[in-house]
Protein backbone atom coordinates (compact mmCIF):
# COMPACT_ATOMS: atom_id res chain seq x y z
CA UNK A 1 0.00 0.00 0.00
CA UNK A 2 1.00 3.56 0.12
CA UNK A 3 2.59 5.25 3.07
CA UNK A 4 0.06 6.77 5.15
CA UNK A 5 2.35 9.99 4.24
CA UNK A 6 1.98 9.78 0.91
CA UNK A 7 -1.80 8.34 0.76
CA UNK A 8 -2.50 12.32 2.66
CA UNK A 9 -0.67 14.23 -0.50
CA UNK A 10 -2.50 12.12 -3.06
CA UNK A 11 -6.20 12.76 -0.93
CA UNK A 12 -5.02 16.41 -0.57
CA UNK A 13 -5.09 16.35 -5.00
CA UNK A 14 -8.78 15.74 -4.43
CA UNK A 15 -11.28 17.50 -4.20
CA UNK A 16 -14.53 16.14 -1.51
CA UNK A 17 -12.40 13.51 -1.15
CA UNK A 18 -14.25 12.62 2.84
CA UNK A 19 -16.96 14.73 2.70
CA UNK A 20 -20.24 15.28 0.27
CA UNK A 21 -21.16 18.90 -0.74
CA UNK A 22 -24.70 17.93 0.25
CA UNK A 23 -24.51 15.24 2.93
CA UNK A 24 -21.46 15.53 4.55
CA UNK A 25 -18.80 13.49 6.01
CA UNK A 26 -19.08 9.67 3.76
CA UNK A 27 -16.69 7.14 2.53
CA UNK A 28 -16.71 7.70 -1.67
CA UNK A 29 -16.69 3.75 -2.62
CA UNK A 30 -19.01 4.92 -5.69
CA UNK A 31 -15.81 5.76 -8.19
CA UNK A 32 -16.74 3.12 -10.46
CA UNK A 33 -19.65 5.41 -11.32
CA UNK A 34 -17.67 8.50 -11.50
CA UNK A 35 -14.64 8.96 -9.59
CA UNK A 36 -13.55 11.51 -7.73
CA UNK A 37 -12.38 15.10 -9.32
CA UNK A 38 -8.27 16.67 -8.85
CA UNK A 39 -8.88 19.94 -7.67
CA UNK A 40 -6.37 21.22 -10.36
CA UNK A 41 -8.92 20.22 -13.00
CA UNK A 42 -11.78 22.14 -11.05
CA UNK A 43 -9.32 25.04 -11.09
CA UNK A 44 -8.26 24.75 -15.22
CA UNK A 45 -12.29 24.13 -16.07
CA UNK A 46 -13.28 27.48 -14.60
CA UNK A 47 -10.20 29.31 -16.03
CA UNK A 48 -10.92 28.03 -19.32
CA UNK A 49 -14.67 28.49 -19.00
CA UNK A 50 -14.06 32.51 -18.66
CA UNK A 51 -11.94 32.43 -21.92
CA UNK A 52 -14.05 34.48 -24.75
CA UNK A 53 -11.81 33.46 -27.54
CA UNK A 54 -12.06 30.43 -30.13
CA UNK A 55 -9.18 28.93 -31.84
CA UNK A 56 -8.30 29.21 -35.20
CA UNK A 57 -8.47 33.10 -35.36
CA UNK A 58 -5.20 35.07 -35.84
CA UNK A 59 -4.93 37.14 -32.78
CA UNK A 60 -2.54 35.85 -29.45
CA UNK A 61 -5.84 34.23 -27.26
CA UNK A 62 -6.50 31.77 -30.30
CA UNK A 63 -3.17 30.80 -31.02
CA UNK A 64 -2.22 29.94 -27.04
CA UNK A 65 -5.69 27.98 -26.82
CA UNK A 66 -4.36 25.92 -29.92
CA UNK A 67 -1.20 25.59 -28.85
CA UNK A 68 -2.79 23.84 -25.68
CA UNK A 69 -4.53 21.47 -26.98
CA UNK A 70 -1.86 20.70 -29.45
CA UNK A 71 -0.38 19.93 -25.88
CA UNK A 72 -3.08 17.98 -24.66
CA UNK A 73 -3.14 15.66 -27.78
CA UNK A 74 0.75 15.18 -26.93
CA UNK A 75 -0.02 14.30 -23.42
CA UNK A 76 -2.78 11.73 -24.37
CA UNK A 77 -0.31 9.89 -26.31
CA UNK A 78 1.93 9.04 -23.58
CA UNK A 79 -1.15 7.85 -21.60
CA UNK A 80 -2.09 6.00 -23.84
CA UNK A 81 1.54 5.16 -25.30
CA UNK A 82 0.57 5.77 -29.01
CA UNK A 83 2.68 7.11 -31.69
CA UNK A 84 0.05 7.57 -34.30
CA UNK A 85 -3.79 7.81 -35.36
CA UNK A 86 -5.27 11.01 -33.42
CA UNK A 87 -7.16 11.99 -30.64
CA UNK A 88 -10.40 13.77 -29.74
CA UNK A 89 -12.61 14.97 -27.51
CA UNK A 90 -16.63 14.30 -27.74
CA UNK A 91 -19.61 14.97 -25.77
CA UNK A 92 -19.25 11.34 -23.85
CA UNK A 93 -17.53 8.12 -24.11
CA UNK A 94 -20.79 6.38 -24.94
CA UNK A 95 -21.83 9.31 -27.82
CA UNK A 96 -17.75 8.57 -29.42
CA UNK A 97 -18.15 4.69 -28.80
CA UNK A 98 -20.81 4.67 -30.84
CA UNK A 99 -19.28 6.92 -33.36
CA UNK A 100 -16.18 4.92 -33.93
CA UNK A 101 -18.42 1.56 -34.09
CA UNK A 102 -20.73 3.45 -36.67
CA UNK A 103 -17.49 4.64 -38.64
CA UNK A 104 -16.18 1.33 -38.62
CA UNK A 105 -19.65 -0.83 -39.76
CA UNK A 106 -20.61 1.84 -42.51
CA UNK A 107 -17.57 1.98 -43.73
CA UNK A 108 -16.70 -1.63 -44.50
CA UNK A 109 -17.83 -3.92 -47.01
CA UNK A 110 -20.40 -6.85 -45.98
CA UNK A 111 -19.12 -9.15 -43.41
CA UNK A 112 -19.92 -9.80 -40.06
CA UNK A 113 -19.83 -7.80 -36.47
CA UNK A 114 -18.22 -9.98 -33.41
CA UNK A 115 -18.69 -8.50 -29.58
CA UNK A 116 -19.11 -10.26 -26.19
CA UNK A 117 -21.91 -10.55 -23.81
CA UNK A 118 -19.72 -9.22 -20.92
CA UNK A 119 -19.58 -5.15 -22.59
CA UNK A 120 -21.16 -2.34 -21.15
CA UNK A 121 -24.79 -1.30 -23.38
CA UNK A 122 -22.08 1.35 -24.84
CA UNK A 123 -19.95 -0.75 -27.37
CA UNK A 124 -22.68 -3.79 -27.43
CA UNK A 125 -25.93 -1.45 -28.46
CA UNK A 126 -23.67 0.49 -31.03
CA UNK A 127 -22.64 -2.96 -32.35
CA UNK A 128 -25.51 -3.99 -32.85
CA UNK A 129 -27.55 -0.91 -34.32
CA UNK A 130 -25.17 -0.30 -36.90
CA UNK A 131 -24.70 -3.48 -37.45
CA UNK A 132 -28.51 -4.29 -38.30
CA UNK A 133 -28.17 -0.75 -40.05
CA UNK A 134 -25.95 -2.01 -42.38
CA UNK A 135 -27.25 -5.85 -42.23
CA UNK A 136 -24.05 -7.48 -40.82
CA UNK A 137 -24.78 -10.39 -39.11
CA UNK A 138 -23.80 -9.60 -35.29
CA UNK A 139 -22.11 -12.29 -33.67
CA UNK A 140 -22.00 -12.51 -29.53
CA UNK A 141 -19.32 -14.32 -27.43
CA UNK A 142 -20.59 -15.48 -24.44
CA UNK A 143 -18.50 -14.51 -21.86
CA UNK A 144 -18.02 -17.02 -18.46
CA UNK A 145 -20.31 -16.34 -15.92
CA UNK A 146 -18.08 -18.02 -13.03
CA UNK A 147 -15.27 -14.94 -13.54
CA UNK A 148 -17.15 -12.18 -15.28
CA UNK A 149 -14.71 -12.09 -17.67
CA UNK A 150 -14.30 -13.05 -21.79
CA UNK A 151 -11.53 -14.77 -23.11
CA UNK A 152 -9.41 -14.98 -26.90
CA UNK A 153 -10.36 -18.21 -26.96
CA UNK A 154 -14.17 -17.02 -26.70
CA UNK A 155 -13.36 -14.95 -29.47
CA UNK A 156 -11.16 -17.36 -31.30
CA UNK A 157 -14.51 -20.05 -31.20
CA UNK A 158 -16.51 -17.70 -32.64
CA UNK A 159 -14.37 -16.05 -35.23
CA UNK A 160 -14.76 -15.96 -38.93
CA UNK A 161 -12.74 -14.78 -41.84
CA UNK A 162 -15.34 -12.33 -42.97
CA UNK A 163 -15.26 -10.57 -39.81
CA UNK A 164 -14.99 -6.18 -40.81
CA UNK A 165 -15.53 -5.13 -37.11
CA UNK A 166 -14.86 -6.40 -33.74
CA UNK A 167 -16.04 -4.72 -29.90
CA UNK A 168 -13.64 -5.68 -26.77
CA UNK A 169 -14.46 -4.05 -23.08
CA UNK A 170 -11.21 -3.84 -21.40
CA UNK A 171 -12.57 -4.12 -17.72
CA UNK A 172 -16.17 -4.67 -16.41
CA UNK A 173 -18.10 -1.84 -14.64
CA UNK A 174 -19.73 -4.80 -13.00
CA UNK A 175 -17.54 -7.81 -12.38
CA UNK A 176 -14.45 -5.12 -11.98
CA UNK A 177 -12.46 -7.39 -13.97
CA UNK A 178 -10.37 -6.67 -16.68
CA UNK A 179 -10.46 -8.40 -20.04
CA UNK A 180 -6.69 -8.98 -21.71
CA UNK A 181 -7.62 -6.83 -24.67
CA UNK A 182 -4.38 -7.58 -26.55
CA UNK A 183 -4.44 -11.61 -26.64
CA UNK A 184 -8.04 -11.29 -28.06
CA UNK A 185 -6.90 -8.93 -30.61
CA UNK A 186 -4.73 -10.92 -31.28
CA UNK A 187 -7.05 -14.06 -31.73
CA UNK A 188 -9.67 -11.42 -34.00
CA UNK A 189 -6.61 -10.82 -36.44
CA UNK A 190 -5.28 -14.82 -36.41
CA UNK A 191 -8.64 -15.12 -38.54
CA UNK A 192 -9.54 -11.62 -39.94
CA UNK A 193 -5.96 -9.63 -39.99
CA UNK A 194 -8.60 -6.81 -41.77
CA UNK A 195 -10.53 -6.26 -38.68
CA UNK A 196 -11.22 -2.80 -37.43
CA UNK A 197 -11.07 -3.58 -33.03
CA UNK A 198 -12.99 -0.99 -31.04
CA UNK A 199 -12.26 -0.89 -27.33
CA UNK A 200 -14.42 0.40 -24.76
CA UNK A 201 -11.41 1.62 -21.85
CA UNK A 202 -13.92 3.75 -19.88
CA UNK A 203 -14.03 1.56 -16.50
CA UNK A 204 -10.47 0.66 -17.11
CA UNK A 205 -8.78 3.96 -17.17
CA UNK A 206 -8.92 4.83 -13.39
CA UNK A 207 -6.79 1.99 -12.19
CA UNK A 208 -3.67 3.17 -14.61
CA UNK A 209 -2.20 0.73 -17.30
CA UNK A 210 -3.28 1.70 -20.73
CA UNK A 211 -1.42 0.33 -23.60
CA UNK A 212 -2.49 0.87 -27.10
CA UNK A 213 1.21 0.02 -28.54
CA UNK A 214 0.49 -3.42 -27.78
CA UNK A 215 -2.85 -4.02 -28.29
CA UNK A 216 -3.47 -3.75 -32.34
CA UNK A 217 -6.24 -2.30 -31.73
CA UNK A 218 -8.48 0.90 -33.88
CA UNK A 219 -10.04 2.45 -31.65
CA UNK A 220 -9.70 3.52 -27.52
CA UNK A 221 -12.57 5.09 -26.09
CA UNK A 222 -12.61 6.77 -22.15
CA UNK A 223 -14.66 8.88 -20.42
CA UNK A 224 -12.51 10.85 -17.99
CA UNK A 225 -15.14 11.61 -15.43
CA UNK A 226 -14.33 8.14 -14.33
CA UNK A 227 -10.38 9.19 -14.40
CA UNK A 228 -10.09 12.08 -12.00
CA UNK A 229 -11.26 14.90 -14.70
CA UNK A 230 -14.75 16.28 -15.29
CA UNK A 231 -17.95 15.53 -16.41
CA UNK A 232 -18.88 16.54 -20.08
CA UNK A 233 -16.52 14.83 -22.29
CA UNK A 234 -15.34 12.06 -23.34
CA UNK A 235 -11.73 11.15 -25.40
CA UNK A 236 -11.19 8.94 -28.01
CA UNK A 237 -8.06 7.95 -30.04
CA UNK A 238 -8.90 6.87 -33.51
CA UNK A 239 -5.95 4.82 -35.80
CA UNK A 240 -5.00 6.30 -38.71
CA UNK A 241 -6.39 3.36 -41.19
CA UNK A 242 -9.36 4.04 -39.14
CA UNK A 243 -9.80 7.66 -39.37
CA UNK A 244 -9.28 7.17 -43.32
CA UNK A 245 -12.55 5.55 -43.61
CA UNK A 246 -15.42 7.65 -44.69
CA UNK A 247 -15.78 10.12 -41.74
CA UNK A 248 -19.09 12.59 -40.98
CA UNK A 249 -17.27 16.04 -41.99
CA UNK A 250 -17.86 19.20 -43.23
CA UNK A 251 -18.36 20.02 -47.29
CA UNK A 252 -14.68 21.05 -48.11
CA UNK A 253 -13.72 20.23 -45.13
CA UNK A 254 -10.09 18.82 -43.75
CA UNK A 255 -9.34 14.87 -44.35
CA UNK A 256 -9.49 12.42 -41.92
CA UNK A 257 -10.73 14.79 -39.31
CA UNK A 258 -12.98 13.47 -36.70
CA UNK A 259 -13.70 16.95 -34.81
CA UNK A 260 -17.13 18.82 -35.43
CA UNK A 261 -17.57 22.60 -34.41
CA UNK A 262 -15.25 24.46 -31.62
CA UNK A 263 -13.49 22.23 -29.88
CA UNK A 264 -13.80 23.15 -25.92
CA UNK A 265 -9.97 23.83 -24.45
CA UNK A 266 -10.92 23.38 -21.31
CA UNK A 267 -11.79 19.35 -21.64
CA UNK A 268 -8.28 18.77 -23.53
CA UNK A 269 -6.69 21.10 -20.55
CA UNK A 270 -8.02 19.10 -17.87
CA UNK A 271 -6.87 16.23 -19.54
CA UNK A 272 -3.84 17.15 -19.84
CA UNK A 273 -4.13 17.85 -15.58
CA UNK A 274 -4.91 13.65 -15.14
CA UNK A 275 -1.73 12.92 -16.97
CA UNK A 276 0.25 15.65 -15.19
CA UNK A 277 -1.49 13.99 -11.74
CA UNK A 278 0.30 10.63 -12.66
CA UNK A 279 3.58 11.94 -13.56
CA UNK A 280 3.35 13.10 -10.29
CA UNK A 281 2.11 10.09 -8.79
CA UNK A 282 4.48 7.89 -10.48
CA UNK A 283 7.51 10.51 -9.35
CA UNK A 284 6.36 9.56 -5.60
CA UNK A 285 6.75 5.47 -6.34
CA UNK A 286 9.45 4.98 -8.78
CA UNK A 287 12.30 6.57 -10.65
CA UNK A 288 11.40 6.75 -14.13
CA UNK A 289 13.38 9.01 -16.37
CA UNK A 290 10.82 9.80 -19.01
CA UNK A 291 7.32 10.67 -18.17
CA UNK A 292 5.56 7.14 -19.51
CA UNK A 293 7.72 5.27 -17.51
CA UNK A 294 6.08 7.07 -14.39
CA UNK A 295 2.76 6.98 -15.57
CA UNK A 296 3.11 3.20 -15.91
CA UNK A 297 4.96 3.00 -12.04
CA UNK A 298 1.99 4.35 -11.17
CA UNK A 299 -0.23 2.14 -12.44
CA UNK A 300 1.78 -0.73 -10.97
CA UNK A 301 1.50 1.09 -7.60
CA UNK A 302 -2.54 1.63 -7.97
CA UNK A 303 -2.74 -1.68 -8.82
CA UNK A 304 -0.73 -3.31 -5.40
CA UNK A 305 -3.06 -0.33 -3.51
CA UNK A 306 -6.38 -1.04 -4.56
CA UNK A 307 -5.60 -5.25 -4.54
CA UNK A 308 -4.85 -4.50 -0.28
CA UNK A 309 -8.07 -2.32 -0.55
CA UNK A 310 -10.14 -5.25 -2.20
CA UNK A 311 -8.61 -8.17 -0.50
CA UNK A 312 -9.16 -6.47 3.01
CA UNK A 313 -13.05 -5.89 2.06
CA UNK A 314 -13.10 -9.93 0.55
CA UNK A 315 -11.08 -11.76 3.63
CA UNK A 316 -11.34 -9.09 6.30
CA UNK A 317 -8.82 -6.90 7.85
CA UNK A 318 -8.11 -6.46 11.80
CA UNK A 319 -10.67 -8.20 13.43
CA UNK A 320 -13.56 -7.12 11.38
CA UNK A 321 -14.63 -10.61 8.46
CA UNK A 322 -14.72 -9.56 5.23
CA UNK A 323 -17.61 -10.44 2.67
CA UNK A 324 -16.55 -13.85 2.24
CA UNK A 325 -17.08 -14.50 5.83
CA UNK A 326 -20.44 -13.22 6.02
CA UNK A 327 -23.60 -15.59 5.82
CA UNK A 328 -25.48 -15.63 2.28
CA UNK A 329 -22.64 -13.49 0.31
CA UNK A 330 -22.21 -14.34 -3.04
CA UNK A 331 -19.26 -12.25 -5.21
CA UNK A 332 -19.71 -11.77 -8.46
CA UNK A 333 -16.81 -13.21 -10.60
CA UNK A 334 -15.61 -15.14 -7.26
CA UNK A 335 -13.19 -13.61 -4.72
CA UNK A 336 -10.19 -15.05 -5.67
CA UNK A 337 -10.12 -13.65 -8.95
CA UNK A 338 -7.03 -11.79 -10.01
CA UNK A 339 -8.47 -10.25 -12.77
CA UNK A 340 -10.30 -7.32 -10.21
CA UNK A 341 -9.29 -4.08 -10.37
CA UNK A 342 -10.66 -1.93 -7.72
CA UNK A 343 -14.09 -3.19 -7.26
CA UNK A 344 -16.00 -5.64 -5.47
CA UNK A 345 -19.93 -6.40 -6.40
CA UNK A 346 -21.87 -8.51 -4.09
CA UNK A 347 -25.50 -9.85 -3.57
CA UNK A 348 -26.83 -11.24 -0.46
CA UNK A 349 -29.52 -14.14 -0.07
CA UNK A 350 -30.80 -12.53 3.08
CA UNK A 351 -30.62 -8.79 2.90
CA UNK A 352 -31.84 -7.36 -0.91
CA UNK A 353 -29.42 -4.86 -2.20
CA UNK A 354 -31.69 -1.56 -1.97
CA UNK A 355 -31.66 -2.31 1.30
CA UNK A 356 -28.16 -2.81 2.04
CA UNK A 357 -27.37 0.32 -0.14
CA UNK A 358 -29.51 2.62 1.98
CA UNK A 359 -27.89 1.54 5.30
CA UNK A 360 -24.51 2.06 4.17
CA UNK A 361 -25.53 5.29 3.06
CA UNK A 362 -26.65 5.81 6.56
CA UNK A 363 -23.62 4.99 7.68
CA UNK A 364 -22.04 7.48 5.76
CA UNK A 365 -20.88 5.22 2.95
CA UNK A 366 -21.62 5.93 -0.62
CA UNK A 367 -21.89 2.60 -2.79
CA UNK A 368 -24.39 1.62 -6.04
CA UNK A 369 -26.88 -0.41 -6.60
CA UNK A 370 -26.64 -3.02 -9.85
CA UNK A 371 -30.02 -3.92 -11.25
CA UNK A 372 -30.57 -6.53 -14.02
CA UNK A 373 -32.02 -4.22 -16.65
CA UNK A 374 -30.43 -2.83 -19.45
CA UNK A 375 -27.07 -1.46 -17.93
CA UNK A 376 -26.08 -4.62 -15.74
CA UNK A 377 -29.00 -7.92 -17.24
CA UNK A 378 -26.16 -9.12 -19.33
CA UNK A 379 -23.91 -9.87 -16.07
CA UNK A 380 -26.57 -10.48 -13.05
CA UNK A 381 -29.45 -12.20 -15.04
CA UNK A 382 -27.70 -15.69 -16.31
CA UNK A 383 -26.88 -15.52 -12.17
CA UNK A 384 -30.23 -15.49 -10.92
CA UNK A 385 -29.28 -12.25 -9.32
CA UNK A 386 -32.38 -9.48 -9.43
CA UNK A 387 -29.73 -6.99 -8.54
CA UNK A 388 -25.96 -6.55 -6.40
CA UNK A 389 -24.46 -4.42 -4.65
CA UNK A 390 -21.18 -2.62 -6.51
CA UNK A 391 -18.51 -1.40 -3.63
CA UNK A 392 -15.67 0.81 -5.43
CA UNK A 393 -12.59 1.64 -4.89
CA UNK A 394 -9.79 3.98 -5.92
CA UNK A 395 -6.05 4.72 -5.27
CA UNK A 396 -6.90 7.67 -2.98
CA UNK A 397 -9.24 4.90 -0.79
CA UNK A 398 -7.99 3.79 2.78
CA UNK A 399 -7.94 0.65 5.06
CA UNK A 400 -9.44 2.94 7.47
CA UNK A 401 -12.66 3.53 5.41
CA UNK A 402 -12.29 -0.46 4.35
CA UNK A 403 -12.79 -0.89 7.66
CA UNK A 404 -15.79 1.56 8.37
CA UNK A 405 -17.65 -0.26 5.66
CA UNK A 406 -16.89 -4.41 6.92
CA UNK A 407 -18.23 -2.84 10.22
CA UNK A 408 -21.20 -1.45 8.54
CA UNK A 409 -21.73 -4.41 6.77
CA UNK A 410 -21.64 -6.86 10.17
CA UNK A 411 -23.65 -4.43 12.21
CA UNK A 412 -26.47 -4.84 9.00
CA UNK A 413 -25.69 -9.31 9.20
CA UNK A 414 -25.95 -9.40 12.99
CA UNK A 415 -29.29 -7.28 13.17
Amino acid sequence: MFSDTLLTEIRDRFAHVDACPFSGPRVFFENAGGALTLKSAVETSAKFAAIPDNQGRDNPGAQALGAIIKQSKADMATFFNTHNGQFFVGESGTELTYRLIRTAVMGTPQGSVIGSTVEHPASRSAAQHWASAAGKPYISVPHDDATGRVTADAYAAHMTPDVRVATILHTSPVTGMAIDVASIAAAIRAVAPECFIIVDGIQHASHGHIDIQRYDIDGYVISPYKVFSRHGYGVAWASDRLSRLPLEALIDGPKENWELGTRDTGAYATFSDVVAYFGWLGQQVGDGQTERARIEAAATAIKAHEKTLTDAMLFGTGNLPGLTDLAGITIIGGADNPAREGLVCFASADVPADKIVAHLNDSGIRTHIRKADHYSGNILTPLGLPAAVRVSMCHYNTLAEVSAFLTAMKELTDA
